[in-house]
């Protein structure tokens, strides 16, 4: 898009990046004075935006970039995304199977079954796939006819960390979330259960962005926010983005019994939940492992 207005994306500063994002961006932040970019042509077929995304990764010219722009948000991550004020809808990535989205959704609905905390998902209907991806938005809650923005922060952004490379690890998550909860054990549970459905269900790209907390003004806290990217993923280096008790390659049992001792969790409660949560994902990872290999 700001090639074709003859701007470099090089020659962007910081300050122009922000009037991009606007009131586009993720959570409760807006930047004004905003870059105002309209949307020229309402594109409401879900197949024909795939295609479009599909040939803007490939680096051929498509139509209406402004409209997709505006779309596409900025909630980044590496799959190419519809948003809406409600929905994210998110299209195959290049090298992605067609049926991705289902995958993603029955992840998800796992998830559900594991006790983890996961915002309202569907499948869009297509003509060229068993559905796209959609979770409702939980930076966003409508009350009284009005759309409310609610803060949220990833772990890169609270950390200053590269989500692009393994710079973290779970005994860092927990200890996080501890302190933005203010000790609340619930939270700790819960990212605990997320960091053995992402070993049992081998969903390995649990870079610093997939996690993000919502901020509580009534309590004045953090709780973690629903669990979202939870999908079969090996990542290009085959190992977790986010290692488990310093092991990336094959944690196990031994690795997240240390992390939720380590963060005040009972051992038999943590392994309970571990054995649980093995248990659940079991089938689901053997069906996509399969389909991946």
């Amino acid at each position: 898009m700001l090639k074709e207005r003859g701007i470099s994306p090089a020659d962007v500063t910081q300050l122009e990046r922000l009037a991009i994002v606007g009131e586009s961006g993720m959570g409760a932040l807006t930047y004004r004075p905003a870059w105002d970019v309209h949307q020229n042509a309402a594109l409401t077929d879900l197949d024909e935006l795939s295609a479009k995304c599909h040939a803007i990764l490939n680096h051929e010219d498509v139509d209406d970039l402004d409209a997709m722009f505006q779309m596409g948000g900025s909630s980044g991550g590496a799959r190419p995304k519809l948003m809406t004020d409600e929905w994210i809808i998110k299209f195959p990535a290049s090298g992605d199977m067609k049926d991705n989205g289902l995958m993603e959704k029955e992840y998800m609905d796992c998830a559900a079954e594991c006790g983890i905390i996961v915002p309202e998902t569907k499948l869009m209907p297509s003509q060229k796939c068993s559905g796209y991806f959609a979770v409702r938005r939980f930076d966003r809650e409508r009350k009284n006819g009005t759309m409310v923005r609610k803060h949220m922060l990833t772990a890169a952004a609270i950390l200053e960390i590269d989500w692009r490379t393994a710079a973290l690890d779970y005994h860092t998550l927990m200890k996080l979330t501890n302190i933005l909860s203010r000790s609340n054990m619930d939270d700790l549970l819960q990212m605990y259960r997320r960091m053995c459905f992402n070993v049992f269900a081998h969903n390995r790209d649990d870079h610093a962005k997939n996690f993000s907390w919502i901020y509580n003004e009534k309590n004045d806290c953090w709780h973690p926010s629903p669990a979202y990217d939870l999908t079969w993923s090996s990542t290009y280096f085959g190992e977790h983005t986010t290692t488990v008790d310093g092991n990336g390659r094959d944690p196990g049992m031994k690795e997240l019994l240390a992390v939720g001792k380590a963060a005040g969790i009972g051992t038999k409660v943590c392994r309970k939940i571990a054995e649980e949560l093995q248990e659940y994902t079991h089938s689901i990872q053997l069906k996509f492992t399969g389909l991946r290999s």
